[in-house]
């Protein structure tokens, strides 16, 4: 049984401990979250942790930065702490923060006990909602769709792992313009009317074309029939691809037709902006004032022809999605909708899901050879997500494209996706885990608590601090979505361990050290395995 003043720790509560420590040190009322910075490598002259906190209080208290930093860091030292071992004041104001080894033992007890559920969020009430791919099932998912494909996963997972209660959406525009124009392109590609510029062309639709040549003549005088067919076609050859190759799971595929304006979701929202006094007419059309919420101008909800625009049945979708209980909503949009997340924010503002996110993915440039590989979907000039999958594998693509920001154009190099190297990330982290997982099975197993306090060399204390840190990986990410932290962490845990599987040994050392560095490594083993299980990515026996 733990003793009252001993220091007790799971997941993100390292962190929440120094933000504590500081709290008390300040000696006062805080109008502003005091910042603690990640942690840095064990050993380095900046500490484990840092905080900028002496700069926000400068402000305040009309004092230098660095006389306050100097000034917190003496309460610090007077107050006896099992959490911090050593705090500094650096110019101009920083303060550095070493955490004590006791703070990585118990973290490293919380690990072996709490196994895959280390690092895990308690259950909330919240639901949210998150789409992304939706791409229209006009034809195969391009790398663009990929990339948004592995980015929703992945924050899906993230926030499910966070104890949040998530939907995994695909909302499918499965009538329209776009569907009247694939019908349009197959019928032209059997040369029963001339092709136009706008037209879906490529393999992909003389395939289609060529495998129903009796149904398209058929019906050449109703090119939206063909559309809907060929869409629906294209939308099972999508499933296929995201679910069995990619490993992209959805809980809902969402039809435009069938679950928004067959049921009414367009009219339902009118509705809704008129009573809220939010939808006004003018020159014959109706308009939403979305200038009023952060749209820089207003938007027609139905044209003056009485035709319900794209927009409002976008909107009736967010209505849809709130009345099915979700509290909110994280949508992933391509970079051609940039233009497009004000007025969509304004209009689930107006709804009532004012907790709603627009992601905007950029676009991403496959690099062969040292040149750049064209794409383009309707010249039919382009790799396909599949392909690419195919090629380099669905682990690879999917860490390749989550380890860039989503709204920082990447370059994909496909010779460096394809080499079986440490110079491929993948294959470094999974290498890692594989070595771990080695060490564990050659070694005799543990049969009594370790004694901690032998770990202790600057390779012990290095990977003990990058292990802490997964929950708070998982905790900002949950929070700002921001999941291109995730694969660098596992980067920096691999790196980590690397570098203790060098340096430091298990086998060979004195039993009770042999038995603590087992330890150790059993806890690196089920982070990496609850890291892979969020990142969605295997956790190979060998390689």
């Amino acid at each position: 049984m733990e003793k009252e003043n001993d220091l007790v720790l799971n997941g993100i509560m390292l962190r929440e401990e120094i933000h504590k420590v500081l709290e008390e040190a300040v000696e006062g009322p805080t109008p502003f979250k005091i910042a603690v910075s990640e942690p840095t490598a064990s050993g380095e002259n900046r500490g484990h942790y840092s905080t900028n906190v002496a700069f926000s209080f400068s402000k305040i208290r009309k004092q230098p930065p660095l006389l306050i930093a100097e000034d917190i860091v003496k309460k610090i030292k007077n107050k006896a702490s099992k959490l911090i071992a050593k705090a500094e004041a650096v110019a101009p104001g920083f303060i550095n923060i070493w955490l004590a080894p006791d703070a990585f033992y118990k973290e490293l007890e919380v690990i072996l006990k709490e196994k895959k559920n280390y690092g895990a969020g308690k259950k909330t009430k919240e639901k949210i909602q998150v789409e992304f791919i939706s791409a229209n099932p006009t034809g195969p998912l391009t790398l663009a769709n990929g990339r948004g494909g592995f980015l929703g996963d992945v924050i899906a997972n993230t926030l499910a792992f966070s104890g949040i209660e998530v939907e995994r959406e695909y909302y499918v525009n499965d009538m329209g313009r776009q569907v009247l124009i694939l019908g349009k392109s197959i019928i032209a590609s059997q040369g029963h009317t001339p092709e136009e510029d706008e037209f879906y062309k490529g393999a992909y639709i003389a395939e289609w074309s060529a495998g129903h040549k009796k149904f398209v003549s058929e019906n050449k005088n109703n090119p939206e029939a063909v559309g809907e067919v060929a869409a629906q076609d294209f939308l099972g050859m999508i499933k296929t691809t995201i679910e069995k190759k990619s490993g992209i799971r959805f809980d809902r595929y969402t039809s435009e037709k069938n679950d928004i304006r067959a049921k009414g979701f367009v009219e339902k929202t009118l509705a809704a902006f008129k009573k809220a006094g939010a939808a006004y007419e003018r020159d014959g059309a109706v308009w939403l004032k979305t200038s009023e919420h952060g749209d820089d101008k207003d938007r027609v909800l139905v044209t003056s022809e009485k035709e319900p625009t794209y927009f409002l049945a976008d909107a009736g979708h967010y209505l849809e999605t709130k009345d099915r209980g979700f509290t909110g909503k994280i949508n992933i949009l391509g970079p051609d909708h940039y233009g497009y997340v004000a007025r969509i924010q304004a209009a689930a503002k107006l709804l009532g899901l004012a907790n709603s996110r627009v992601l905007i993915t950029q676009a991403v440039r496959l690099i062969k050879n040292g040149e750049e590989a064209r794409m383009s979907k309707r010249k039919g000039e382009f790799i396909t997500f599949e392909e690419l999958v195919n090629d380099v594998g669905a682990d690879v693509a999917r860490f390749f494209f989550l380890m860039i920001a989503p709204e920082t154009h990447m370059d994909f190099d496909l010779g460096l996706a394809k080499e079986h190297s440490s110079k491929n990330p993948v294959f470094y982290v999974q290498y890692a885990y594989v070595r771990a997982r080695g060490i564990k099975e050659k070694a005799v197993e543990i049969k009594r608590r370790p004694d901690w306090n032998l770990l202790h060399t600057e390779e012990d204390m290095r990977l003990m601090l990058a292990l802490a840190e997964f929950p708070e990986i998982v905790a900002d990410t949950a929070n700002d979505i921001q999941a291109h932290r995730i694969p660098r962490y596992a980067i920096k845990l691999a790196r980590a361990f690397q570098i203790f599987y060098e340096r430091e040994r298990v086998a060979g050392e004195e039993e009770k050290l042999a038995q603590a560095r087992l330890g150790l490594v059993c806890a690196t083993i089920q982070v990496f395995e609850n890291l892979f299980r969020v990142l969605g990515i295997s956790a190979p026996e060998k390689m």
